[in-house]
This record gives structure tokens, C-alpha cells and sequence, in this order.
């Protein structure tokens, strides 16, 4: 036969079924769940079947609950990470590259994303950009290349327009 779990006071069983009905968050809802069916005379094994947690995860809430009472239950809000800004063109520089796009690339061509990553790798200094991050900004800034529809090298222009005079669609 299994022990019973010993819960340190801190909360009566009571108290553990209103925390357990007012927890917002589903992960702190089951740890009150947990020690509710706990101070119900369940064993920790039972209570963690009940909820379909690992035994093992159920007995370590189980101890920090009696070292630290309900704090240690309670998530901590971690302090949201500050991201890195991984921005290679400021807003006057990606301004200077609209107006470039808007232009005739270097070697009189299409812009690419490489003749971009280019471009960036000259201005800011760096040895080289990645051709992908070329492309990023190309998007970014709203670039889209507008080229006419290929043609077939063997078409004849002479029986596509007589096709089109012919052709009755309205």
C-alpha cells in the first residue's frame, strides 16, 4: 500500500479547489488540481494519473509547494527578451535603396536579391551580405520586377496578328 502525500498547511483543501477553479493559466490550473486531489487523501501516483502528468514532474511540484508554499506553484512571468536587431539598413539607408530600385541596377539589368545584398554589403561596409538578405530587402522595399511575358523563339508575329484581327472574342 502507498503513503499519502504530506502537504505542508499552507492552503486547506478548500482553499486548493478555489485556486484550482480560478487559475487562468491551464499549467498552474493542473498544479492546484494536483495538490487539491492531494489534500483529498489521494496518493501522488493517483493524482498524476488523474491528470495524465509524468509521476515524476507531480512529485516535484508536490516538494516545492511544501519548501516554498504557493509561490511555487504560481508561473513566473518571465521578462520578455529584448531581440536583437538584426536590421542592416537604418530608414534613411532602405529609403536610399528605394530609390535605387527605382533606378537601373549596376550592371543595367533586373535588380536580383545578390545585386541587392550587394548594394548593402557597399554601403554599410561589410565584406559581403548574404544573398538572401539581398532578397528580404528587395522585397521589403516593395520591388517587383515588371518584365513582359516571354515569347516563343519560333513564333511567327505575322500569324499571331492576323489570329488576334481574326478572333471574335468580346
Amino acid at each position: 500500500m502507498t503513503r499519502k502525500a504530506h502537504l505542508e498547511p499552507y492552503l486547506s483543501a478548500t482553499e486548493l479547489k478555489y485556486r484550482y477553479r480560478e487559475a487562468s493559466n491551464p499549467s498552474e490550473a493542473r498544479r492546484w488540481q494536483l495538490l487539491w486531489l492531494i489534500a483529498l487523501s489521494k496518493t501522488i501516483k493517483e493524482a498524476a494519473a488523474v491528470l495524465g502528468i509524468n509521476y515524476d514532474y507531480a512529485r516535484a511540484i508536490v516538494k516545492s509547494y511544501n519548501q516554498q508554499g504557493e509561490t511555487a506553484i504560481r508561473l513566473k512571468k518571465q521578462p520578455p527578451k529584448k531581440r536583437p536587431s538584426h536590421a542592416l539598413l537604418n530608414s534613411l539607408q532602405l529609403e536610399e535603396l528605394r530609390l535605387s530600385l527605382a533606378g537601373e541596377s549596376p550592371d543595367r539589368g533586373l535588380w536580383t536579391g545578390p545585386k541587392v545584398a550587394l548594394w548593402i554589403a557597399q554601403k554599410i561596409g561589410r565584406e559581403r551580405v548574404g544573398k538572401q538578405r539581398g532578397w528580404e530587402y528587395l522585397k521589403k522595399s516593395g520591388y517587383s520586377p515588371q518584365r513582359p511575358r516571354p515569347r516563343h523563339k519560333n513564333g511567327d508575329k505575322i500569324e499571331q496578328e492576323n489570329l488576334k484581327k481574326n478572333c471574335h472574342i468580346e
